[in-house]
Order: structure tokens, then sequence, then C-alpha cells
């Protein structure tokens, strides 16, 4: 067998190329090099039934050529303490991390909240949130083949810098290289319900002094999901749920600091784990899905990510990261194919049907995983070091499956190899590669197009179909509009049949699932807040939103209309421009703002300043507006130009009348008059945009007026290829190149 028989089509033999291929070497030399030499495992490789997360299929091996390459795609390292030594330290294991090829996730909770008092010359801290920018450096500093470090920055949800840690991400220049979740207890999401106050408090033992906070968790929510409408971020971690359905929910010795980038791996300071997929796709054969392969390939696959295991210890970067691994021996299987596999068996995804069938693979998988790592134990003689006999069987998690679990004698009846076992982690790099849909999502499109170059490098755009849709297609002479209803995609599934199908497999998963619930435009912040409260209420151990073309998809590539702004290249500015103006008063007398705006999407184009008076300082203003146009059509938002606006400083002049004439405008100089004006002016247009455009305002089902309404096209761009990104279970990725911000 050959790549090209192999990978569902040219991006997949791309991606296999790009990510996972050592050097030169041929697809079996590849195969014979993940699998280990064994051939069971390279028969589920080959037969497309299993497959290994990104880091065992890029790295497994090379360490014999003297690589420093880990196979752990997680790790949460340890939480930085209240003190700058700390603070430091976590940065730098941080990068080592990084460095060896995994993504990392970091609590902040340990951290004083802002105005907190210390005993240096700062007299108070600057609080938790202060300390996100530089993990986030530390992650775009340290590069992987071409990318970035993957990182997450949690914040427990009684910590008094939340409100702060919620809205971070409004300002798009900020905390560009991490995602953001909130670790939500319980507590909380009961007061959010009853809509009653909750009290946010922190105790810094080193100065003896309790801080608090009291807010309404109502409205916190609402804050929550307001970001989330704008920006697609925070995530939301269920963290009571995390911690009492899982194998260690007993054991007093451990416990879980934050997740991985992606959310779908809880784990303990310093904790990793190794991922492998099975292709739940595969099972399916006449529309029947069988359950006994499916028990044969869980079983194999635990023993292969334990083989992985015991190789890759000595190739993690950190000590403590080695003991750790070695004393609770995590490994993470999960599925992917999820819709492939409804398809192929006529469901459609979130019926009742469909949450019964996923309930079934959930049993057949927790079973076959505790039962395989029981044998393993037995054979070995010992269960992992960490073990617990008392509290393994006290927990939520084996108690809820344990009648499905073989007995043996008193003894060793309960022994397990590994103390985490399955988790669902976002898949989208190797299920692109072999063309079947990630995790548990839906198909994102039936079709979609991908755009290539000729060899008159010319971009050329094909339509493309999904794998499972071009074979329904062939094999029943059908053409797209005329797909059965169980042909559903992420855009036409309820957010609440997404809820109750990651609840059915949430359950017998003792990790966590990455899952991404894509929202169209018009969804308001009170759905959002519904998603929340439902997950919680199901049982999720976390939940991500995506609203399509929120203001976070400015954050890859700025649009102005209908074209794409790159770096160095400036549009033009026709005369279908809308103007507005003000005469503001400086302390040197008039000047006169004019400001010219793209009519469908509000975008600043250019300025005009023009002061009453001649001389240098009129100069000076013609150049500042000529340099703000030259900004607006090079890409750069009015938010960013009022911004370097409003830092400039006091003007002595302005200030002189300021104290005597009281008549001059906001601000302490021209520039912040400007800066005041142009917010204005820009306000002024959105408005007109929503309530005047050819659309009607955005309501949605609930009747609830969404915040404002967006406009152009604002969707994420691949940062590699310039293409549409999809955002599904829980991570970034793009059909046209194969980029994924996870792998």
């Amino acid at each position: 067998m050959n790549i090209t028989e192999w990978a569902y089509d040219d991006l997949g033999v791309e991606i296999w190329e790009k990510k996972y291929r050592h050097e030169d070497e041929t697809f079996d030399e590849w195969l014979d090099r993940v699998s280990g030499g064994d051939s069971e495992v390279r028969e589920l490789i080959e037969s497309k039934k299993f497959l290994f997360g990104g880091r065992i299929l890029a790295n497994r091996g090379l360490q014999n050529e003297g690589l420093k390459v880990s196979y752990s795609n997680c790790h949460v390292n340890k939480a930085p303490e209240d003190n700058i030594e700390s603070i430091f330290d976590v940065a730098k294991e941080t990068a080592r991390t990084f460095s060896y090829g995994g993504g990392v996730g970091l609590s902040l909770s340990l951290l004083a909240p802002r105005g907190a008092k210390i005993h240096n010359a700062a007299k108070t801290t600057t609080g938790a949130v202060s300390f996100m920018d530089l993990y986030s450096m530390v992650s775009e500093l340290i590069g992987q083949s071409g990318r970035r470090g993957a990182l997450m920055l949690s914040l427990d949800s009684w910590h008094p810098d939340l409100e702060e840690f919620i809205e971070v991400k409004s300002d798009l220049e900020k905390i560009t290289k991490a995602n953001i979740s909130i670790k939500t207890h319980d507590d909380f999401m009961r007061a959010a319900i009853r809509n009653e106050n909750y009290t946010l408090a922190y105790y810094r033992a080193a100065s003896g002094e309790l801080i608090t906070k009291v807010v309404n968790a109502r409205e916190m929510l609402r804050k929550i999901a307001e970001m989330n409408w704008k920006m697609g971020e925070p995530g939301m971690l269920f963290w009571d749920t995390i911690q009492k359905n899982c194998l260690t929910s007993e054991y007093q010795n451990i416990e879980y600091s934050s997740t991985n980038p992606c959310g779908e791996l809880p784990l303990p300071d310093y904790g990793s784990c190794l991922l492998g997929s099975i292709n739940l796709a595969a099972f399916v054969d006449n529309q029947e899905f069988n359950m006994c392969e499916l028990a044969r390939v869980v079983n194999t696959a635990v023993i292969a990510l334990n083989d992985v295991l015991d190789e890759g210890i000595p190739l993690l970067p950190l000590e403590n990261q080695r003991q750790m691994a070695r004393d609770w021996r995590s490994i993470g299987l999960g599925i992917m194919g999820t819709a492939d596999m409804f398809i192929k068996m006529g469901i459609k995804y979130g019926s009742d049907q469909a949450i019964s069938l996923l309930n079934d693979i959930g049993i057949n998988m927790a079973a076959t995983a505790i039962n395989t790592s029981h044998e393993l134990a037995l054979l070995h003689n010992k269960p992992f070091p960490k073990f617990d006999q008392d509290a393994t069987t006290e927990s939520n998690f084996y108690i809820a499956h344990k009648k499905y679990i073989k007995g043996e004698d008193e003894q060793t009846r309960d022994w397990l190899y590994n103390s985490q076992l399955l988790t669902c982690a976002p898949t989208g790099s190797i299920s692109t590669m072999i063309g079947v849909s990630g995790g548990i999502e839906p198909i994102f499109a039936n079709s979609y197009i991908r755009k290539t170059e000729s060899l008159n490098e010319q971009d050329e755009y094909h339509k493309v179909y999904t794998k499972v849709v071009k074979e329904y297609m062939t094999d029943n002479s059908c053409k797209e509009e005329d797909l059965p209803d169980y042909f559903v995609t992420a855009e036409q599934i309820k957010p609440v049949d997404r809820i109750y199908i990651q609840a059915a497999m949430q359950g017998h998963i003792d990790s966590s699932i990455s899952s991404t619930i894509n929202l169209p435009e018009r969804t308001s912040v009170e759905t959002i807040m519904e998603i929340y409260q439902e997950a919680w209420a199901c049982g999720l151990k976390g939940v991500t939103v995506y609203r399509e073309n929120c203001e976070r998809a400015g954050i890859l590539t700025k649009k102005t209309g209908d074209k794409t702004t790159e770096r160095g290249k400036v549009i033009q500015v026709g005369n279908n421009v809308v103007g507005k103006k003000r005469k503001l008063m400086t302390g040197c007398g008039s000047l006169h703002c004019l400001a010219f705006f793209d009519k469908n999407t509000g975008d600043l184009l250019e300025t005009y300043l023009n002061k009453g008076s001649t001389g240098g300082c009129n100069n000076f203003m013609i150049g500042l507006s000529r340099m703000m146009s030259l900004a607006a059509r090079a890409g750069a938002t009015v938010e960013d130009i009022i911004d370097q606006l409003e830092s400039t400083g006091v003007c002595p002049s302005y200030a002189v009348r300021a104290s005597k004439s009281r008549d001059t405008s906001p601000g302490s100089c021209c520039p912040m008059a400007v800066a005041k004006a142009l917010r204005e002016m820009s306000d002024e247009m959105k408005e007109e945009i929503s309530t005047n455009g050819d659309e009607e305002p955005i309501v949605s089902d609930q009747n609830n007026v969404c915040l404002e309404v967006s406009s152009g096209d604002k969707k994420d761009k691949c940062p590699e290829c310039g293409s549409e990104l999809i955002h599904s279970g829980g991570c970034i990725e793009c059909r046209n190149c194969g980029y994924s911000k996870c792998n």
C-alpha cells in the first residue's frame, strides 16, 4: 500500500507529508515506525480503524536519530504560585515543553487578585490577569516546526479577578496566542440560575489578607455569554463535574489543575497524556454497527497506548513530567468519524436513536478499556504506582461501570494500570487525512470549495464533497440537493441536540470531550446562556461555542469589504463612501475633522484634518490625517487608530485654554480630541448600518435582540493559505490546506 491509496485525497496526502512523514520515508516505513513493529497495530492503522495522536504519528522512533521530541500532545504544567520566582519558573518550564512539541495548560488561580498587598516596590499586585501576556508571549516565541505552542490559560469562577479575566480578550491585541477558559463551579451555576449573589474570594497567606468581591452570578454569566458572542471565548469548564466523574475522584493525593489547550484532558500539575482515536465509521457494515469488533480494537489500542507510554516517558522534557507519567500512567483513547457512522447507518445526528447508539458505544469502550487496563495490571503484577483500591472503587465513574467489568480475586479484583483511559480530542488533522468527521462533531458541510494553484499560477476553485456524502451520491446516483434528511450539517443542528449527543458519550468518558457548538450569526446572548445552563445540567464537563462572524474573526485576517488587506498592501478608495464631520475646539482654535467610511461594512477608509489657522500645527494635523488614512487603507481598524491617538500626552496650549475658556473638546491634546470624534462617528456609522441596512435587525427565536448586527465578511482565514477556517472539536482547522491550530 502507498499513501495515495490510504489517504482520502490530495489534501490527506499533503497532511501526511507535511506533518507525519519523516524526511523521505516511504508509507510502509512510516507504518513500521509508527506501529513500533506491532503487526496488529499496523493493521488497525492500515484499515483506518485506529490512529495514534499527532505527536506519536510524527515523532515515534525519532529519538533514535537524536531528536528532542515528545509523544505527548497534552500537558498541564505546574500552576504558578503567588510569587515572582514561581511565575517565571513556570514560564521557563512552559517554554521547554513547547520546544518538544507539546501543548500546555496552566491555571492562574493561585495568583493573587489585582490590588492585593505585596511587600515590594509595587505595594499592590497587578493581579492574575496581568501575567497572561507573559505566558502568551512564551507561546508566540517558541516554534514547533513552523507552528506556535498551543496554550490554555484557566481561572476558577471564585477568583476576584474573574470579571477582568472574562473581558481580557475584548482587546484583539492581547493574549493572542492562548485559549482561555473558566473553571466554573457548581455553586456559581446554581447562583446564576437562581439570580443570586456570589462571593468571589481569595486568601493571601503571605499577607494574611482576605480579598472578597460580591457579584450577581447571573450578570456574571451574562458577561461570559456576551464575550463568547463577541469573541468566541472564554470556554466553560464545569470543574466540579470534572473532579467528581473520573477514576481518581476519591483520591486524596491528586487534584486536577487545568486542562490541555483544547479542553478534553483535565490533568494535575505536570500531568501529560498520550492520545489515540478510533474511527467509528469503520465499524459500520450494511447499516449495522459491529460492537464486537469495536471491543477488539479498544483492547488493542489501550495496550498500544501503554506501550507508547513506556517508550515515551524518558522523552518528556521535564523530570516532574516524567515522574507524574510513571506514577499515574494517563492515556487518552477517543473517537472520530461519529457523524459518518450515523450517516452510514441512516441515523440523524441528535436523534433519540443517535443518542442511544452513542450511549451503547460509550459503555462498550469504557468497559473494555477498564478491563484491558485491569488485565495489563495483572500481566505486570502491579497497578499504576499511585493506585488506591478503596478510592478507585468508591469513584462515581468506576461504580457506574462496575457491572460491566470482569471480576478477579479479592486482592487484585480492581487493579488498574492507568489512572485515565478515555478522552475525545478534536482529531482535526488525522480525521481530515483519512476523510472522516472529527471527534463527536457533525459534518461541517456536505460540500465546500477548495482552492488550488494551476500551472499558470492562477488560483482555481473546485467543489469538494465530504467523503461520506460523495460515496452516498455515487452509490445512489443522487444529487446533493436530493440527499436524505439524515445528512445534517453543523449549522442545521439545534444546540440542545449537540449537548445531548455530547452528554451521551460524556457519561462513559473518564476525562473530557473537546467539541465546538457552531452557532449562526443571528444567535442571541440569551441563547448562549441557555446553552451553558443546559450543558451543566446534562453533566457535560465543558462546552465551547462559536458564533459565526464574531469579532474574533478579525484576529487572523483583517478585511475591508470583500478584499483581504494584506501587510504592505494599501487599498484604493472610490467615491461611493459615507462621510461624517465634527468641529472640534483645541488649544489653538477650531479643528475640522472629516471621516469617510465604507457604506457596507462601516470600516474607516480616510480622514481629513484641517485647522482654522495656518502654520506648523495645521501642517502637522494634515500629516497626521494622511497617516491615519494610510493605516486604515492598509488594514488597521478604527479601534487600532483610536488606541494610538489616545496614547498621546498633554499639550500646553490645550491645557491653558481648557483651564481659561473651558470650551475645548474632550481630551488633553488634538490627537485625543480626534480619537473621541472618530469613535463617535464610527459608532454612528455602525448604528446606521444596523438600523437602515438592507437586512432586518437580527432577532433570536426567543425574540431577544442581539447586541449588534455584524457586517462584512469577517470569517476566520487560514494563516497559511487564506481560506476560510472552521471551528470544530474545540480547535480550528482549514479544509483547504490542512492547517490545524492544535497540531
